[in-house]
């Protein structure tokens, strides 16, 4: 299956993590491999496979990684902003680091006496 028509083309090796910021209703279609998918604060993660199609529904954070060699393609306003990681790093790894920097970034320092 070809992507024509959609804003976003991604060829993912297995574990690769894409992450789309703010794409709610952003259209995403698995036309090779499979793909695991979760959303901020969403507690239902999504697997996708070829031939699947998922909208996204929040505001946020979704993350989308590969399951072995996968194409996506993806519609939609927002998909400026698709960074990619490449599988070199484990997931875990890539999501405590995720989560420190947001934890972080959001934190106050308060005075400790």
């Amino acid at each position: 299956m070809l992507c024509n028509g959609y804003d976003k083309v991604l060829e993912l090796s297995h574990g690769d993590l894409a992450e789309l910021n703010d794409a709610r209703g952003s259209t995403v279609r698995v036309t090779k491999g499979t793909i695991w998918m979760t959303q901020e604060q969403d507690t239902q993660d999504v697997v996708l496979r070829a031939g699947d199609v998922w909208t996204v529904e929040r505001q946020g954070l979704t993350l989308l990684e590969a399951q072995g060699d996968a194409l996506v393609c993806i519609v939609g306003a927002p998909v400026e902003g698709v960074r990619l990681h490449a599988s070199d790093t484990p997931l875990s790894t890539r999501l405590l680091n995720w989560f420190e920097s947001a934890w972080n970034s959001g934190r106050k320092e308060v005075p400790y006496y």
